[in-house]
């Protein structure tokens, strides 16, 4: 066997590797946005999925119990318990009222499990009202 040869099919299985490592790691950390509805609708097929789910923080109370932080999500009037038990602290704008987006799963139980947070209040990122000059 000459060496092109061997050469050819080192390089064939090496590229093959990569790519199913590549394949594979992109399967195991897609994470799907759904809203609320659609969620309650999978049934016990959300508890095997990675999600993002996203909504307005409601007023209701947001409180910390040892690492894990309970609060509510609401999109069109349906709610959804959010767990969040990552390692990074929330964001500053996470507060009632504001937007929030959380990535985890569906546990038996009816609560979502995050493990990452992210959290927008849209007055923070409307432009600045301008004022026309005045002539005098």
């Amino acid at each position: 066997m000459n060496n092109y040869v061997k050469y050819g099919l080192l390089s064939a299985v090496i590229v093959g590797a990569l790519g199913w490592l590549a394949v594979g790691g992109v399967t195991e950390t897609a994470t799907y946005y759904k809203e609320i509805k659609d969620i309650q609708a999978m049934g016990s097929s959300a508890m095997d999925k990675r999600l993002r789910v996203g909504g307005d923080v409601t007023t209701d109370e947001v409180r910390k119990e040892g690492k894990n932080v309970y609060f509510t999500i609401a999109q069109n009037n349906l709610k959804l318990e959010v767990v969040y038990s990552g390692i990074d602290p929330l964001p500053d704008t996470f507060k009632p009222g504001a937007q929030a987006l959380a990535d985890g799963k569906l546990g038996a139980d009816g609560k979502f499990y995050a493990t990452k947070i992210q959290a927008k209040c849209a007055s923070k990122y409307e432009a600045k009202p301008t004022v026309a000059p005045t002539r005098g």
